[in-house]
């Protein structure tokens, strides 16, 4: 998704915005919020995936430690 995003913002930005009406100024304005919009929700799946390695790591050790007593 990252690359996606990485995309997004690069063809965004070659947007020349002198030569936007107000109606496509504000469409641009929308997509850049949507875009920070996707970019916090990949951060916070990029977190959630990390906690759920660590959760994932302490069930299999307890089970492990479990099994050896």
């Amino acid at each position: 998704m990252a690359d996606t995003i990485a995309e997004t913002v690069e063809l965004l930005y070659t947007i020349d915005q002198a030569h936007l009406t107000v109606d496509q100024q504000i469409a641009l304005s929308q997509a850049y919020a949507a875009l920070a919009q996707a970019e916090r929700l990949d951060q916070i799946h990029q977190m959630l995936h990390s906690i759920h390695q660590v959760l994932n790591s302490w069930v299999v050790r307890r089970a492990t430690e479990g099994s050896i007593r």
